[in-house]
């Protein structure tokens, strides 16, 4: 065999490149926010059962102003993370959600019936669960806690299996996920709200009108948005709904369109190619072709997906670890074998483990029987039931859900306690399941005609 010719780098590689490169894969890994989001999760158990836990209370607790003199806005480090940064998440979930809905899984009823009516079993079977074990008094209100899916985690178990695992099932996962997401906002909006203030909920409204005006109008600068989200952001926080609800809303006001024609930008493109190998280089005139390749690029892409592409490292590597590190410590050591009888854990721990696998794969079968919907192509229901199991991870959303339910006190501890333990259990039952799932024989679609 004729050796190939080695390949000749264009561009220098710096020194500091060999230093980061390792970084740079993790990074670019699919599974690389869960790991870190577990990694950070650890770090918060030993931490709060260390000798050093009171500095781990300690250090959520301490006030923080931002803003000028009786203008300022006083919260705690950890309020912080779950009203502010937590509204970035939920602002990237706004952000997928409605590119699912225009473009996506479920920007037709036909893609979506499927994982909308599976995502309708993951919320109502675990929520059955959880009230046959915690029906009475304060702890009732935990009933929403494990029908949370963490899509960050479901997807990152999927790609440590590699191309074991069917994209179209990869395609399910997430659009369910999402649906999951809808359900999870349309709960805190609806169910964790306490006093409302309605001439904030007015300013809300008005911020809202403002967002979608400038749509209207064609601007595309995330600067304009990101203003009026900051004012819709503090009337949520004054108004009584949850401030990460300001996320979701604001997200739905973002362009999804271009103004850009793609025949157009295709004979720019070639122009402006040809002038930079006609130009000298390091000219004037090439880097001004340079700026308006770029210029003519930024036009081809929506506000929307610039922004959900420049927020998600953000998110992935610094709110949810933080989120993660904030909420996840919970002192467990001389309280282990009364926590795994008390009826919170149980009901929250058993809605994620068997209630979530249980509810996706019943109404997916159901739906498909009475052909209200059509399954995924050349996915089988073993691989539908470990997707329900790895859709058992509720981790982030079921914290944050705890932390509404339940505020400060011993149920957020065995709640947080429940989300960890059935979130660990489902994930590993569903990679050790669907790793042992092979390439079906017959599709599920055949089910229909049986």
């Amino acid at each position: 065999m004729p050796m190939q010719p080695a390949r000749q780098r264009i561009v220098p590689r710096p020194p500091i490149d060999v230093v980061t490169a390792p970084f740079k894969r993790f990074v670019r890994m699919e599974a690389s926010g869960g790991i870190l989001l577990l990694i950070c999760t650890a770090v918060a158990l030993v931490w709060a059962n260390s000798p050093w836990a009171d500095g781990y209370l300690h250090l959520w607790e301490r006030p923080w102003a931002i803003g000028l003199g009786s203008s300022s806005l006083i919260q705690t480090y950890h309020a912080w993370i779950n009203d502010g940064l937590m509204a970035l998440f939920f602002f990237l979930m706004g952000l997928e959600i409605k590119r699912e809905i225009l473009v996506g899984e479920l920007s037709s009823l036909k893609s979506a019936t499927f994982p909308l009516i599976a995502a309708l079993g993951g919320s109502i079977v675990p929520m059955a669960v959880y009230l046959s074990f915690a029906s009475a008094g304060h702890a009732q209100r935990g009933w929403a806690i494990p029908m949370a899916t963490d899509i960050a985690f479901a997807l990152g178990v999927m790609a440590l299996l590699g191309r074991s695992v069917p994209a179209t099932l990869k395609v399910f996962v997430t659009a369910l996920a999402i649906v999951d997401d809808v359900f999870g906002v349309m709960v805190i909006a609806l169910f964790y709200t306490a006093h409302i203030s309605l001439a904030n909920l007015g300013l809300t409204v008005l911020g809202l009108v403002a967002s979608c005006l400038a749509n209207a109008l064609g601007v595309r600068r995330p600067a304009v948005y990101a203003v009026i989200g900051i004012f819709v952001w503090l009337a949520v926080l004054n108004s009584g709904v949850h401030a990460t609800i300001a996320g979701v809303l604001m997200a739905f006001t973002i362009p999804a369109n271009t103004y850009a024609d793609r025949d157009r930008f295709l004979r720019s493109s070639r122009y402006l190619l040809t002038e930079i190998g006609a130009s000298a280089h390091h000219s004037t005139a090439e880097h001004d072709a340079y700026r308006a390749l770029e210029s003519t690029s930024a036009l081809m892409q929506s506000p929307l997906h610039r922004i959900e592409h420049q927020i998600q490292p953000w998110v992935s590597f610094l709110i949810m670890p933080l989120f993660a590190l904030a909420n996840a410590g919970v002192h467990v050591l001389g309280n282990f074998s009364g926590a795994f009888t008390n009826r919170v854990l149980l009901g929250v721990a058993l809605g994620l483990l068997v209630g979530k696998p249980l509810g996706i794969t019943l109404f997916s079968a159901v739906a498909v029987k009475l052909r209200l919907a059509s399954a995924p192509e050349n996915v089988n229901w073993k691989q539908i039931f470990s997707a329900g199991c790895l859709c058992g991870i509720g981790f982030t959303m079921s914290l944050f859900i705890a932390s509404l339910a339940f505020g400060d006190g011993d149920l957020l501890d065995v709640a947080k306690v429940g989300t960890i333990t059935g979130s660990v259990l489902a994930g590993l039952l569903g990679a050790v399941a669907l790793k042992h799932t092979s390439v079906p024989k017959e599709v599920i679609r055949s089910a229909a005609a049986d």
